[in-house]
């Protein structure tokens, strides 16, 4: 059964229709590429699945999973870049919808917090100030504070945007092996190289034009022939 299915949805963004009768589904495994050009509609989309925009029409379901167990990283501002708070402060607020009404963490919480941080290699940063830190760091510091809220369902925002090559490729060998331990994850991005080479499903949004399908049935479509002749494998 599909953790997530969106059934003929249409999100507007400031009074204007950003997405518009899309339908798909998010299987738990997936590791989903939300593609297109800058604005086709993907993070408005995202937010819509999120619960933070409410749909214009259609719907959206969820199976086994609900929006608070979604863990999120969105794209990052420079006043986020620059938050004067420690490592592992930053994880820990991964926990905030699972402490309730808990004016305070738990040592639950905390032991979470430490198993991210372990599991992305960044446990000795836990100390330092995120705002110190490379934006390879700090990308791995918000994915650990995502995955503080899950252990299903990762959606990511432009995960590599600003990164060097280096960071960009171990972001990517990090994230394929959090969604081959189970994990399902839903990416938007611009890569379409990067979607073809480690996604398994493929979202491509581009106004009335919408593709749903395999990475093996994107490629062999119009869509998928015009987005790679720009982006050779």
């Amino acid at each position: 059964m599909p953790l997530i299915t969106c059934q003929n949805l249409t999100m507007a963004y400031d009074k204007r229709i950003a997405v518009q009768n899309v339908s798909f589904v998010v299987n738990p495994g997936d590791y989903l590429f939300v593609i297109g050009e800058n604005g086709a509609g993907k993070s408005t989309l995202m937010k819509g699945i999120l619960g933070l925009m409410k749909p214009v029409s259609g719907h959206i379901e969820y199976n086994g999973i609900a929006q608070k167990q979604i863990g999120y990283l969105p794209q990052q501002t420079m006043v986020q870049k620059d938050f004067p708070a420690s490592v592992q402060e930053v994880v820990l607020s991964g926990c905030l919808n699972s402490t309730g009404l808990l004016p305070f963490y738990t040592a639950g919480n905390k032991a979470q917090a430490a198993a991210a941080l372990a599991k992305l290699g960044i446990a000795s940063l836990q100390k330092r100030c995120y705002r110190d830190l490379s934006g390879g760091q700090q990308q791995r510091v918000l994915l650990a504070r995502a995955l503080c809220a899950t252990s299903k369902l990762l959606v990511l925002d432009e995960p590599v945007a600003g990164l060097d090559p280096i960071a960009t490729t171990e972001m990517y060998s990090i994230i394929q092996q959090l969604n081959q331990s189970g994990i399902t994850v839903l990416m938007i991005s611009h890569d379409i190289h990067s979607a073809v080479t480690y996604g398994n499903k493929i979202l491509q949004l581009s106004g009335h034009e919408v593709f749903f399908g395999s990475t093996a049935q994107y490629l062999q479509t119009q869509p998928g022939h015009r987005m790679m002749e720009g982006h050779p494998l």
